[in-house]
């Protein structure tokens, strides 16, 4: 197994902005969305934690009209990308993007019906404190909605699938996307965690060839 190489916490040059927001994220922003609303279809508060572009709220919100986002990150740049991405999807009354750290959030406990996040947990060199707060923050019996990648086993496996799912970008893209899987944990280290946190580890399943998906009902 490759050994985890951490790239940075907060990714906040327009640059990466930019090329993060403008790579064809479609296809699994979608799935995300369609997962989500297959477990629970009935809640109205959502927080997304490590939103970046803000292309999932959006998502999220053009399939459930009575749905509303608080939406986190701590990069500028993506968050400036992200205002601009709602305000054209003429989402601004229901997506709400705020600058802060999902590892102390200023929320109150119990403050939403489900939180979710897609890919800040190879971010953070230990995201033991963000999946707490996580936990904290939705309602007794909300919904606990988290996609990352997994890290490949080898530099083959991860040039495989940088070829198969960023072939057509550019090479900043293609490092990105590389340093993300590279950055990523394993099946068993996010299942070691959500030991930790109190719940069972079998609620993290591999779901696709790079991503593991962890849902359960707080």
């Amino acid at each position: 197994m490759l050994t985890r190489v951490l790239e940075p916490e907060v990714m906040d040059s327009a640059e990466e902005a930019i090329d993060y927001d403008q790579m064809d994220h479609t296809h699994v922003n979608q799935m995300f969305v369609a997962d989500l609303l297959h477990l629970n279809n009935k809640f109205q508060t959502v927080l997304d934690v490590g939103t970046g572009t803000a292309q999932i709220p959006i998502a999220l919100c053009q399939r459930q009209p009575t749905v509303h986002v608080v939406a986190i990150d701590m990069a500028e740049q993506m968050l400036r990308v992200g205002q601009t991405n709602v305000e054209r999807a003429g989402l601004s009354e229901r997506i709400h993007l705020r600058l802060c750290d999902a590892k102390r959030m200023p929320f109150a406990a119990g403050n939403v019906d489900a939180a979710m996040s897609n890919s800040i947990v190879h971010h953070i060199p230990t995201p033991f404190a963000v999946l707490a707060e996580m936990i904290r923050v939705v309602k007794p019996g909300g919904l606990l909605f988290v996609r990352d990648l997994l890290r490949p086993v080898d530099e083959t496996s991860l040039r495989q699938l940088v070829q198969t799912y960023a072939g057509d970008a550019n090479a900043h893209q293609q490092k990105m996307f590389g340093d993300s899987l590279h950055a990523a944990l394993t099946l068993d280290e996010v299942r070691g965690l959500v030991a930790r946190l109190g719940f069972d580890p079998i609620t993290v399943q591999p779901t696709s060839d790079r991503h593991w998906t962890w849902a359960t009902t707080v």
